[in-house]
């Protein structure tokens, strides 16, 4: 075996320019759109809130331009340091779920802390219209 075909660097570069298939990129075009659709639909549907749309929209669309300009990736890739565009796109898939989970972590946070309240105020003004009942029945008695 030639030493200089198991150097690192000349490994990476191989995986880095790795053709890819116009049937991967017909598939992916394909997964994408149909997210897109499911997005509007839900949308439409009242499933998805509208605040929502633009992120999942964004997502669904910077994806498409990653298989069309399949380029970017492996620019993204050379950028970030990973050896393969398959481990950018996890990598940068990741990040963006642990945002996603922060952000509703957040938001339980303090809809929690709203129910709370609610329950509270709901205690109080049952215990307010109880003592109403309780007095007019002493009154009519």
């Amino acid at each position: 075996m030639k030493p200089s075909l198991l150097d690192p660097e000349v490994l990476r570069l191989l995986a880095l320019n790795q053709p890819e298939s116009m049937a991967t990129r017909l598939v992916g075009l394909a997964v994408c759109a149909a997210f897109l659709g499911a997005v509007l639909l839900l949308v439409q549907r009242g499933r998805l809130r509208e605040e929502y749309t633009p992120i999942w929209t964004g997502v669904a669309l910077a994806m498409m331009i990653g298989i069309v300009w399949f380029d970017s990736v492996r620019f993204l890739t050379r950028l970030v340091g990973a050896w393969t565009p398959s481990s950018t796109l996890f990598f940068f898939g990741l990040i963006f779920l642990l945002v996603v989970s922060l952000h509703y972590a957040v938001r339980l946070s303090s809809m929690s802390l709203e129910i709370k309240l609610l329950a509270q105020e709901v205690a109080l003004l049952r215990e307010q219209l109880e003592g109403r009942n309780r007095s007019s029945s002493d009154e009519s008695a």
